[in-house]
């Protein structure tokens, strides 16, 4: 009898918790990790992380655009700009700090709106804005050809002779017409400054235009267009890339002169200049 219930009988037993979790597929919820699931706090930026990212050389773009998306606070008393300054820190990315605290933009000029990598601009060179399509074209390029002119010898600079060029470009007057406000855009070699690009006022003639500049020391690669050049204002929208408005000039006849015009005996021959007339 006692044999019989024995073998009858199926004895149902408790499983442990972990192999009831395997069986039936579910496990008991227990008590969340504190870090399970929740968002990294975005760490506060100040002066000393902009210093580690400058020295670090990151470039200045980068700098300046984290500045404006993240979260900062920074010191800007004269102090600390000037700390900021020996640091190694771009003027562009101190201009994106002082906006941030003040809760403004760092640009508040009028926006020149060129896209990253414009098929346009796609070489060297000098470019200007479309007015009808708003596209970047190529600004057309003359040859300039250089003549010396009167020498003088300074006791001054020891002896050094100081001369002036004339550059002459053949015709009267250029192909393409501009106005105060169009844009216009240098792009530029590695290591070259915008401020080397010479923006200039042609003396104009019958037959041909001509301006004149002041070569300095002729024993350096110098050429510093003080006679007939207009000062303008570029900022780096980009890569190599400088833009800037074409200031309220005088009607007649303009170049942009780029660098590299110049040899060891002062001035070239002949170089290039992107021309384009005001007001006709």
């Amino acid at each position: 009898m006692l044999r019989s219930l024995a073998l009858g009988t199926l004895l149902v037993l408790p499983l442990p918790v972990s192999l009831a979790q395997d069986v039936t597929g579910t496990q008991q919820e227990g008590p969340a990790s504190p870090n399970v699931g929740a968002p990294k706090e975005q760490k506060t930026l100040t002066n000393d992380a902009i210093i580690r990212m400058a020295k670090a050389g990151l470039d200045e773009d980068l700098i300046a655009q984290t500045v404006r998306t993240q979260p900062g606070s920074y010191a800007t008393g004269p102090d600390d700009l000037i700390a900021l300054k020996e640091a190694g820190v771009s003027q562009t990315v101190i201009s994106a700090m002082l906006a941030k605290n003040s809760g403004m933009t760092a640009h508040t000029e009028r926006p020149i709106d060129l896209p990253p990598a414009s098929s346009q601009v796609d070489d060297i060179g000098v470019y200007y804005k479309l007015r009808e399509t708003q596209d970047w074209q190529p600004m057309p390029i003359e040859l300039v050809n250089f003549r010396q002119g009167g020498a003088l010898k300074s006791t001054l600079t020891n002896g050094i002779i100081k001369k002036d060029m004339n550059g002459h470009v053949k015709g009267s007057s250029a192909k393409l017409n501009m106005r105060a406000g169009d844009q216009i855009l240098i792009y530029t070699p590695g290591g070259t400054q915008p401020e080397e690009y010479l923006l200039l006022r042609f003396r104009q003639h019958a037959d041909n235009r001509e301006f004149r500049t002041e070569t300095g020391n002729v024993f350096h690669s110098q050429s510093g267009a003080e006679r007939d050049s207009v000062s303008f204002q570029p900022r780096k929208i980009g890569k190599n890339m400088y833009a800037y408005e074409v200031p309220d000039l005088e009607p007649g006849e303009y170049g942009v002169l780029p660098p590299g015009n110049v040899n060891q005996r002062g001035m070239a021959n002949a170089g290039k200049i992107y021309t384009f007339a005001i007001g006709r």
